[in-house]
């Protein structure tokens, strides 16, 4: 790889930026100055440093996020704020991008990378990945709204859904539920609830596959996945 691109990649400034840190001899490869930004090196095997802080080459990013309500799953909009908006500027370096969408006023677990394979690996309705949510309800959930959705039940558009399932945590004064479902149609929660009469007021996503929200992570905070995180959405079902 290129000198000044593994730089500018790894967030040190734009090609012109880089090339200025390299006449200021700021850039050493293997404890040498290097000035030469069409040089080739390899980050994995020589140790590239600036200003003697070495270059840690990272090529996909991993972050967990607590996503709040008002802000919207894109990479991108002019209206509204986005998932990429709350992150660092470093991290927004690396481009990632949301697996799969909360709707905008739905808060939980999102995971963003720019790991298109993993992305297409979790999103990919032959994976069946699992996705569990916790909301309150308007209306009292029963055992008949367990049993047809257990059995898949018909949106306002004909579509009817795989089964879900359906714990009730708490029926009155207003019902507490937890829906594990492996779909990720517009709004499906809610129109699951709609089809059987009822409203949902709080949405929350809590798990994604083998993957669990982290607790201590407060509305719109973000952190790198662990290893074993990693691993556990690299390897689910």
């Amino acid at each position: 790889m290129r000198l000044d691109k593994l730089l500018a990649n790894m967030g040190y400034g734009s090609r012109k930026e880089v090339k200025q840190l390299l006449k200021q001899k700021a850039v050493t490869v293997d404890g040498a100055s290097v000035k030469d930004a069409a040089m080739h090196v390899d980050p994995e095997q020589q140790n590239v440093s600036v200003y003697g802080e070495r270059v840690v080459y990272t090529e996909f990013v991993y972050f967990m996020m607590n996503k709040p309500p008002g802000v919207i799953s894109a990479t991108e909009d002019l209206r509204d704020e986005t998932v990429i908006d709350l992150l660092e500027p470093l991290d927004q370096h690396f481009q990632p991008f949301p697996v799969g969408r909360l709707d905008k006023d739905t808060e939980g677990l999102l995971v963003l990378t720019n790991d298109g394979i993993l992305a297409h690996k979790l999103l990919s309705p032959k994976k069946h990945v699992p996705k569990v949510y916790y909301a309150h309800i308007e209306g009292v959930v029963t055992e008949e709204d367990v049993e047809k959705f257990a059995e898949g039940v018909e949106l306002d558009d004909g579509y009817m859904t795989k089964p879900g399932k359906l714990v009730i945590l708490k029926s009155a004064p207003q019902s507490e539920i937890e829906l594990t479902i492996q779909e990720g149609k517009f709004h499906q929660v809610k129109r699951m609830f709609e089809s059987v009469g009822k409203r949902v007021t709080y949405l929350k996503r809590i798990s994604m596959g083998n993957l669990k929200l982290d607790d201590h992570l407060a509305l719109g905070e973000y952190r790198e996945l662990t290893a074993e995180e990693l691993n556990c959405l690299q390897n689910n079902p």
